[in-house]
Order: structure tokens, then sequence, then C-alpha cells
């Protein structure tokens, strides 16, 4: 198309939306810190329902809370007139979106909400609409134009749902004190996944340590270092603690009179340790590479006694790297 500029009009979308956003954070009130109490005292779940644009939306919302820990479903606004109101418990919070809040497909919800006194937040662009009047907390939207301009389909007002939810999901877990830990239980594939998992889910325990008492000789020290094969061991005090690690290193230092001495004359007092089981896999990474130089191979301590050992290769099978 002549004139036809495509990377103008993605700025002046992106504009259009970006000064929305701004204009939503600086409305942002009391009603929103009300509808965060509210949901955090709900004993049931979330139920995020709506109808088109805005339940497309609802349900990528549900999906966030249920993501950071919050029981939160999707409920479709017309099926629940159908037989899905069942889903909703008097337990439960329901969070209606609805730009114009006038949609007559939600109004058995509002009903329902009503006769069994299940709190209801609506997210809308109008305080004085159907969905507004019903609503114990209403998070209105901004007024801001959608970026389409005179066809109004639904582009700056959806934006504006997200971020709502999201700021919403990012509160409640800010409150329920919610870890990169607790995470992990709800996202234990992919990237994502791997990052999460805690050295405990990947390293290795028991008969497969490389360990030896003080006192032992190095010649019967390279026997086990070598039947293990991990490039590394460990030496334990008469309580069982952990007291120093053998590498390969130590062994090239100590070359000369090495088969004569024993463990305490070659290893590294005071190791690199990674302490406890339940620290992510990626801040064992971390702990190997920094402080230089890397290692490859960190025994695992809990009450200064080694309970795993965790290789880099591990963190590679694991897609941490």
């Amino acid at each position: 198309m002549s004139g036809f500029d495509a990377i103008s009009v993605g700025r002046r979308v992106l504009g259009d939306e970006a000064r929305a956003l701004s204009a939503q954070a600086e409305a942002l009130d009391a009603a929103f810190a009300t509808a965060v109490d509210t949901l955090f005292a709900a004993k049931g779940r979330i139920i995020c329902t709506g109808i088109g644009k805005s339940g497309h939306v609802a349900r990528k919302i549900a999906a966030t809370f249920a993501s950071t820990g919050t029981p939160a479903m999707f409920v479709h606004a017309a099926e629940a007139s159908h037989g899905d109101l069942g889903m909703i418990g008097a337990d439960d919070v329901i969070l209606c979106l609805s730009k114009s809040g006038e949609n007559r497909e939600l109004a058995d919800v509002l009903a329902y909400a009503k006769r069994f006194g299940i709190p209801l937040i609506a997210l809308t662009g109008r305080a004085d609409s159907a969905l507004g009047k019903a609503a114990d907390v209403v998070l209105q939207l901004v007024d801001a134009a959608e970026a389409t301009a005179e066809l109004s389909a639904p582009t700056t007002s959806t934006t504006l749902q997200i971020a709502l939810g999201d700021a919403l999901a990012v509160a409640l877990l800010e409150r329920r004190g919610f870890k990169a830990s607790d995470f992990h239980v709800f996202h234990p594939g992919g990237k994502l996944g791997a990052m999460l998992k805690t050295v405990g889910d990947l390293m290795h325990e028991a008969e497969e340590l490389p360990l030896v008492a003080e006192g032992t000789p190095m010649t019967e020290a390279l026997t086990v270092m070598s039947a293990k094969n991990w490039g590394v061991i460990g030496v334990v005090d008469v309580e069982g603690k952990l007291s120093g690690v053998i590498s390969d290193g130590d062994i090239r230092r100590h070359v000369d009179g090495l088969l004569s001495a024993s463990v305490e004359g070659v290893m590294t007092r005071g190791p690199r340790k990674i302490v406890p089981t339940t620290m992510l896999a990626s801040e064992a990474l971390a702990l190997m590479s920094d402080p230089p130089p890397a290692v490859t191979v960190l025994f695992v301590v809990e009450n200064g006694r080694p309970v795993g050992l965790l290789q880099v290769h591990d963190l590679v099978r694991a897609g941490v790297m």
C-alpha cells in the first residue's frame, strides 16, 4: 500500500498503550488494596470470568494466579448459565472482567454472587454499569481510546486488564511471601523449571560419594578417587564433618611425595560447598563459577556433614545451563 508505514503504526500503538498503562498506574487507589485483601482472605479459589476478549484475558489471569500459588480457575460467563455456576463455591471470590460492564451473559453470575454472598470484584471501564453496581470492589479502567481508533476493537482496554491482573497476582504473591523455591512446585518443566530445581533434586547421594577419613594415606585415597570417578574426594573428620577436599589440581600441586603423604597434607581446607539441599540449582551454578577459579564439582553439606555431590554435568543434563 502506497504511503503505508508499518513501523510508524506499530510505534503509535505501543505509545498509546504505554501512556494508558502509565495513566492506569497513576489512577490506582484504595480499591486495589481492598481487592488484594479480598483475594488474600479467600478460603476457596479465585474464579475469573468474562465474555469475548475479556474472557480470554480472564483465562490468562486465572493461569497467572494459579502459577504463583493462588488457587484459581476460569469459568466462561456464558457457560455459567448452563451448569457451570456449580463450579463456584461459597468460599470463592469472583473476579469479573468486562469493559462495558453491561454484557447480558454476566447477569446470572452477578445474581449467583449476590444470592450466596460470594465476594465480587469487577474489573471494568464503567463503575456505574450493572457489573460495577453489583460488585463489592471496582477496579476501574482509565478512559483511554482503543489503539484501533474509530474501529474501537479491544486493544488498549485488554492491555490494561492484563496489566491489572498481573498487578493483583504479584501483590498477592508478595503478600504471601511466595519465593522462587515455591514457584518451582508449579513450574517443573522447561527452562524455567530447570532453573528452579533444587540441589536436592539433582545431587548424587550415599554410596556414590567419594569420601575418606582424616589420616587416610594418599595411596588409599587415590584408589577411592579412581573408583568413584568424580575427579574429587572429600575428607571427613571423626564426627563425619567435611574438613577438606582433594581435587585433581591439589594432586598436581603435591605430586612430589604424594604417595607417602596423608590426605591432610594434600587437601584444601574450608572448601567451597553447597548448603543446604534446598538451594536452587541456578544458585549452585553461580557458586561453581564465582569466585574464580570455577569448579566443576561441589559437595552438598548439611550440619557440616556431606550428604550429596553435584557436578556441573548434572546441571547441563537438567537444562540449567
